[in-house]
């Protein structure tokens, strides 16, 4: 993996262990020589992701749309960052960038980002390796809410194994470098959606 797209909250949490966890997975993203692609920010997880990177001489690149640029304080210290009209296209020019998605803590619009790119992965729109990096617990409802969808009939168990879970960066970045996606037909195409 050439580059990778971190998903994550614009702001840092009630636990101090999630900001830590950003910067550290930023660090050892820029140590592997893995590019980090993120939502352009300056503050939050998002911020502590870049400047992670940062510190260590790695290659940062951030996508934002021109609306947030102001209010989520752009980041401007990075390698490159590509301000873009809107949410779809940011999330979007993201994926182009990207080899994989690391979702760590945040909020609605985490989730959405990771579920978009999770939907993609299910219709065929991809074959990447999305993991989510599951800081002290963070995600454990959502997991079992998903497992719950399998167990009634409203996802296929194939679906669930294309999420890769850990708590550790190491062992995630493993999963997701060992990857192989699940054979399954390709429903649409990028040039139908």
């Amino acid at each position: 993996m050439k580059r990778i797209a971190v998903f994550c909250g614009s702001s840092s949490g009630t636990d101090d262990v999630f900001e830590k966890q950003a910067y550290l997975l930023g660090q050892t993203l820029a140590q592997s020589k893995i590019g980090v692609v993120y939502g352009g920010a300056s503050i939050g997880l998002m911020g502590a992701v870049a400047n992670g990177a940062l510190s260590e001489g790695g290659e940062v690149i951030g996508v934002i749309p021109a609306f947030l640029g102001i209010k989520e304080i752009a980041h401007n210290k990075l390698t490159e960052l590509i301000v873009v009209d809107t949410m779809h296209i940011r999330k979007t020019k993201m994926s182009d960038l990207s080899d994989g998605f690391i979702v760590l803590p945040g909020g609605i619009g985490t989730l959405e980002e990771f579920f978009e790119v999770l939907t993609w992965a299910q219709l065929g729109l991809h074959q990447k390796p999305i993991g989510i990096l599951n800081v002290n617990g963070f995600y454990d409802e959502m997991i079992v809410f998903i497992k719950s969808m399998v167990a009634k009939g409203f996802l296929k168990a194939i679906n669930l194994h294309m999420i890769l879970v850990s708590e550790t960066i190491e062992d995630l970045l493993h999963k997701m470098d060992t990857y192989v996606a699940p054979a399954v037909p390709k429903w649409i195409t990028k040039e139908t959606t």
